[in-house]
């Protein structure tokens, strides 16, 4: 008889079959190791998801005014915007957002 994962591992296709951990078992180690477990989604705060939106927006301010002339006032607008998204991340802490 073939050997079978447990219960608590979830079988994956591919060369064989590998063994991946399920929530339980995070909830195991993290729970063994003092750790907490990890949020699903995106990481970090609301504010600094904002402050990358703002220095996005900057960068494509000014590519399209290198694109699209080259039309300098709509460059130096965009590298505006985005220094000044990146005054906001520093000022939100943004760094502070590691997990």
């Amino acid at each position: 008889m073939a050997d079978q994962a447990s219960s608590d591992f979830v079988a994956v296709a591919g060369h064989g079959q590998a063994a991946v951990p399920t929530d339980a078992d995070n909830a195991e180690l993290a729970a063994a190791t003092g750790a907490g477990t990890a949020p699903y989604g995106h990481h970090g705060r609301t504010a600094s998801w904002i402050a990358v939106v703002i220095v996005l927006v900057g960068f494509m301010v000014g590519g399209a005014g290198l694109v699209f002339g080259p039309t300098w006032l709509l460059f130096w607008v965009g590298l505006g915007v985005a220094g000044v998204g990146g005054i906001l991340a520093l000022s939100t802490g943004i760094f502070d957002d590691w997990y």
